[in-house]
Parts: structure tokens; sequence; C-alpha cells
């Protein structure tokens, strides 16, 4: 009878440690909400510290940021959403490359059920839920008066696009316009760099050659900025420089004195906000269909 208990014992035992009841308790699944970031590019400042500011906020409010590079390419970003589309993400914020090619990415999930938010630019098709961006239209208005005012209401004038099709470009270059309007300012040449370093140094040396009298530059952003400032500084030439959006260098080139000014944007505030703002989509909470980011002008 002994023998038999210890038999049924050990049985009891074993079953407890190899059983279906036994071993380490499998983990929890994890319930955190999923985000996909498309960027336009992370070849640019300004779109690093948009990055930053969401995944920052992101790990603040415990949710997982997947962030996707689209290159300046709008091929390239209709392969993006579709990965975050697969993926099963929750919500997607895109910075879109330029504001109608990305219409398909956007209707693209808008099939799929997936809410869309659009940081810094707009799109022009396809159900968004909310934009966030600082008001571009007022940050050309401000660097327009700036130039306006320093050259005393005259004066010969430069004006570097963005990507031709981007909002941004398109609303600062109607801020800049409308605010030059009235004055005696003339915009003797006007020409896309892209939003890039290198194409406004290639531009700006074009331009410099073609164009004898130039007083002014105003740039969509501060990579061709920067660009043209380069291309000024060669030629010896004294020419006021504006740009766009106060990246680290842009700033540091105002404070030496290199360039007049640029207009500030929070590109970190801008992607916080997003994933803010997300959160409170998948929470089924109500948003606002347009959240602005304050902007201030840098100068000296």
């Amino acid at each position: 009878m002994k023998k038999t208990f210890i038999f049924l014992l050990v049985l009891i035992m074993a079953f407890g440690l190899f059983g279906c009841g036994g071993g380490a308790e499998p983990a929890p699944e994890d319930t955190s909400p999923t985000i996909g970031l498309v960027v336009s590019t992370l070849n640019n400042p300004f779109f690093v510290d948009l990055k930053d500011g969401a995944q920052a906020k992101a790990d603040e409010l415990g949710a997982k940021l997947i962030v996707l590079d689209s290159q300046d390419n709008a091929a390239t970003e209709m392969s993006n959403v579709e990965d975050l589309i697969t993926q099963g993400v929750d919500l997607i914020m895109i910075n879109p490359t330029d504001s109608d090619a990305v219409g398909n990415a956007i209707l693209a999930a808008n099939e799929a059920g997936i809410p869309v938010i659009t940081l810094d630019r707009s799109a022009n098709a396809g159900e968004v839920i909310s934009h966030i961006a600082s008001d571009n239209v007022a940050g050309g208005k401000m660097a327009g008066e700036f130039i306006v005012d320093t050259l005393g209401g005259a004066g010969d004038v430069v004006e570097l696009e963005g990507i031709p099709g981007a909002s941004a470009a398109r609303d600062r270059g109607q801020g800049f316009n409308e605010a030059i309007a009235t004055s005696s300012i003339v915009v003797v040449a006007k020409q896309t760099a892209n939003f890039d370093r290198a194409e406004g140094l290639s531009v700006m040396e074009n331009i410099l050659q073609s164009q004898p009298k130039i007083d002014a530059v105003f740039a969509h952003n501060d990579e061709m900025a920067l660009g043209a400032l380069q291309a000024i500084k060669a030629s010896g030439r004294d020419i006021l420089v504006v740009g766009f959006d106060a990246t680290a260098d842009a700033v540091a080139a105002v404070e030496a004195g290199d360039m007049a000014a640029t207009v500030q944007q929070l590109p970190k505030d801008i992607g916080g906000n997003g994933v803010a703002t997300a959160m409170k989509v998948i929470a089924g909470d109500t948003v606002d269909a347009y959240i602005p980011v304050e902007l201030a002008l840098v100068t000296k």
C-alpha cells in the first residue's frame, strides 16, 4: 500500500512538471497601439527632428512606432504605405513627398480601413482624419515682410522653390508673394531646387551668373538657403538670405551673420502632436481636422 502511494505521488509530481498545466506561463500578448510613420526623406534635418519628436512621444505614451523613409520618391512612398497596411498597423501618419502623388497611398489606407494623419504637407486626395502642420502661408508672409522691411520696400529678389506639388512649397510661396505684392520688390528669378542643399547651390550659381543685381534670396527651406549661401559666398557678392525651418545649421548661420533670418517651425512638435493625435483617434476620440503648430522668425 505504501509503495502504491509513493508511485501515485511520483505520477502526480511528474504530471505537474511535464503535463499541460506545468511550465512557464505564456508571455502576455503585446496590445500596444502600432503607428506607422512614412517620412518624405530622412536626408533632411527637419524631417529627422520630426521623426525624433514622434518617437519620443510614442515612447512616452506606450505606442510602437514604425518609421519608413520614402527618399523623396512617390513610388517608394506607396510601397511604404502598402508595407504598413500588410503589417496591420492601427494608424498611418504620412509626411507626403508630393501632395498630389500621395493620394493613391492614402486611398489604399482608406480601403484597408486604416486612419491617416498628414504631417507638415497636406494631401489633395483621400480621406485624412487630421492634418498637423505650421501655417506655411503665414510663414511665407513673415519672410516676405522681413525682406520688404530690410530692403526698404524695393529691390530685386530670387525665390528658390521647394518640390513642385508639395503643399509646403505652394503655401510658402503664396505667403511670400502676397507679402511683397504691395511693395516695389521684383522677383527676378524663381526656380525650384527641390528642398535640397546641393541643388540650392547649383541653381543659385546659375542665377548669379544670369542676374547682375540681386538684393535678397528667399528659399522655401533652410537646406536650399544654405546651398544658396554657399554659392553667394563663393561669388563674393553681398546678398540677403532668408530661409525656412530654423534647422540647427541655419540658426548657426543666422547667429554668425551669414543668413539674415529663418522662419522657425517646430518639427519635433509636429511629430509629437502627430502621435498624440493618433492615440486619440485609435481610442475613438474626435480630433480637429487641422492642428496648427506655432512658428516665429529667427534673426540675429
